[in-house]
């Protein structure tokens, strides 16, 4: 009963420990499936909008970013943590001969890019959007034709899948079929989406983009990113390289800077701080469940091990007639249940794995890594939990009198 005590004790520590120190990819990994958490801006339309509200697409700070450079973003230090990205380019066109302007968005939708590395990949919105409600089917880059048209649009114009949709633009006019209508439960919801060679032609915008959305698999925040964020330049060389060399979205942001000409990437804060939150609070609930684990294997092991002395107290009272001394009884007790945790450890040590791998799959959908940090983790808790079960029944042997425990036998 100890050993199974300590095993389910240690299978629960190994299960959590493996989990909260692996976590941290697969909740971020998930949170990608809902958008981007980091926008690219050309320099002079970021700044305008900072200092006096002027939105892009107004006229007064339509500054642009080069759809060319667009490969430079996973060249970074951390482009392995770059999930997804994809461009937008932002105009007004009238939608079918009618007076009132409808925003345009040029995008890649799946799109193959040869990076210039001498890789390649596959990026685009309908990776970075897969939660949009869409009638219809996605279109492709290749299909120049297919337009995708939010909800409110297709309500305003009495569009329909399948219907045909003609586009007028500074450049000239062009004719779209709706292959889908959208609801994404935002201002995209008043927008009609285009392969981006279609809107760099009817905004007369060719190999031009306004912004770009990047998803990024991202380290929450601490004090060091913070002041980094507000001025790289404030901290010293160890701080910088520790700051440039972790997965800060800070980080991220200063090497896409450095990638593209004129940009400036901002963290969207909703998103980045939500998974700084929602990652803090899953790793608390692991350690709050391994501390209970092994606090009901401590009272678990105290009570098996009190009840054992009660049991063998007329041996124990012989010994110590006979003249054994209160160390060696102590250390025989000792040895006894350290050897039978010892068993219960292991046991459930390779128990916390397939309890591991279990909620990897059936949470995260792929396993959880095996850390060899957990390890010797366990072993310190296994031998702790072990030794403060212990305490009682060590206190209750050394109070044991030879004249109490013999007397009538």
């Amino acid at each position: 009963m100890v050993a199974f005590t300590v095993a389910l004790g240690a299978s629960l520590a190994t299960a959590m420990l493996n989990v909260m120190l692996d976590v941290g990819d697969k909740v971020n990994q998930e949170l990608k499936t809902y958008g981007a958490n980091i926008n690219v801006f050309p320099r002079g339309a970021s700044l305008l909008d900072d200092l006096y509200g002027v939105s892009e697409g107004s006229g007064v700070s339509d500054k642009y970013l080069k759809e060319e450079e667009m490969g430079n973003i996973k060249t970074i230090f951390w482009a392995f943590n770059i999930v997804d990205f994809t461009p937008y380019l932002n105009t007004w066109v009238k939608a079918n001969g009618q007076g009132e302007e409808v925003r345009l968005v040029g995008t890649w939708f799946s799109h193959h890019l040869d990076l210039p590395t001498g890789e390649s990949l596959d990026t685009g919105m309908r990776n970075m959007k897969n939660w949009w409600a869409v009638e219809g089917s996605w279109i492709r880059d290749d299909e120049g034709s297919g337009a995708m048209v939010g909800q409110a649009v297709a309500r305003r114009y009495g569009l329909e899948v399948g219907d045909p949709l003609t586009l007028e633009g500074p450049a000239g006019r062009e004719a779209f079929t709706v292959e889908a209508v959208f609801n994404a439960g935002g201002d995209e919801d008043e927008a009609v989406y285009v392969p981006l060679a279609r809107a760099q032609a009817l905004a007369d915008r060719r190999g031009l983009v306004s912004t770009v959305e990047v998803s990024a698999l991202t380290t929450p925040d601490n004090e060091l990113s913070r002041r980094a964020a507000q001025d790289p330049r404030s901290l010293s060389i160890k701080e910088w390289e520790t700051w440039y060399c972790t997965a800060y979205v800070s980080a991220i942001c200063y090497q896409i800077d450095e990638v593209i000409t004129d940009a400036v990437s901002k963290p969207i804060r909703q998103v980045a701080e939500s998974e700084g939150a929602i990652l803090k609070k899953t790793q608390l609930l692991m350690l709050l469940i391994t501390a209970l684990s092994l606090a009901g294997s401590a009272l678990g092991i105290s009570n098996l091990v009190t009840a054992g002395v009660m049991e063998r107290s007329a041996e124990i009272g012989l010994l110590k007639a006979v003249g054994a001394q209160d160390s060696p009884i102590s250390a025989l007790v000792l040895t006894e249940i350290s050897i039978t945790g010892i068993l219960g450890g292991v046991a459930g040590y390779f128990a916390g794995l397939l309890f591991a791998r279990i909620i990897g799959q059936s949470v995260f959908g792929s396993a959880i890594e095996i850390k060899p940090l957990v390890i010797p983790l366990v072993a310190v808790l296994v031998f702790l939990v072990t030794m403060a079960g212990s305490i009682p029944s060590i206190r209750l042997l050394l109070s044991l009198r030879p004249a109490e425990v013999l007397h009538g036998r």
